[in-house]
């Protein structure tokens, strides 16, 4: 088995921050591969990209986060012992990966979830979040408090136990449901990393709806496993 740690960055529209964030991957002291998958971006993120020297792919309509990760994880599933997710957003704050991939290769987690900073600016009314936190623990007995985070580290068995990944809002829930439910050990990681927030516009509050259906889906899926 290869020990290649890989870290796959979707991406789409970020041609203003994808440059600074590959740059603070490649200061890893782990990282051995970055791969970008421009998620049918309509500005200027795949030539930036490619500028980088990294990996870049792109797919020519956009198709959604999860759908460019199932894209990224066949591309390097074979090669890699340790696959990190990290968004194309994240700026200078992406050199922090590391703190992902240490309690891995310390053998203290084998799927590690970025816990972030509070936010600056006001943002839902913590529906959501509370939603994802106990939908894990009624499932799961497990608190876990950034089911929601899609900055993650995961040993590569662990992904291979998944055909596929959801491509909707629910996909880290009902992740995290699955895994702590396969015996798999998760460990919360307080990182520095900053994205993109939402407000309390109506653009915010529509996506946030959306999560919130979304969740909810995916917990009723899980009832309906539980009961078969």
């Amino acid at each position: 088995m290869s020990k290649c740690i890989t870290v796959l960055v979707p991406a789409y529209n970020e041609g203003d921050r994808i440059k600074d964030t590959i740059d603070a991957i490649k200061a890893s002291n782990y990282v051995d591969r970055i791969v970008i998958i421009d998620d049918g971006s309509k500005d200027n993120t795949y030539t930036i990209a490619k500028s980088t020297n990294v990996e870049v792919y792109r797919l020519e309509e956009n198709h959604g986060k999860g759908f460019a990760l199932n894209f990224g994880i066949e591309k390097v599933y074979k090669e890699s012992s340790i696959i990190v997710f990290l968004d194309g957003d994240l700026k200078e704050t992406a050199s922090e990966v590391d703190k992902l991939v240490v309690p891995i290769l310390e053998g203290q987690a084998d799927v590690t979830i970025a816990k972030f900073p509070a936010a600056k600016k006001k943002g839902g009314f913590g529906l959501v979040k509370n939603l994802a936190r106990y939908g894990v623990k009624f499932y799961t007995g497990h608190t876990i408090y950034t089911s929601l985070s899609g900055q993650r580290a995961f040993k590569t068995e662990v992904l291979r136990r998944f055909e596929k990944m959801p491509t909707d809002y629910g996909v880290e829930v009902g992740m995290t449901i699955d895994i702590l439910n396969m015996g798999y050990r998760i460990k919360e990681v307080d990182v520095n990393m900053t994205h993109r927030e939402t407000g309390r516009d109506f653009k915010s509050f529509v996506h946030r709806g959306k999560q919130f259906y979304q969740i909810l889906l995916t917990l009723l899926r899980k009832h309906k496993e539980v009961m078969r």
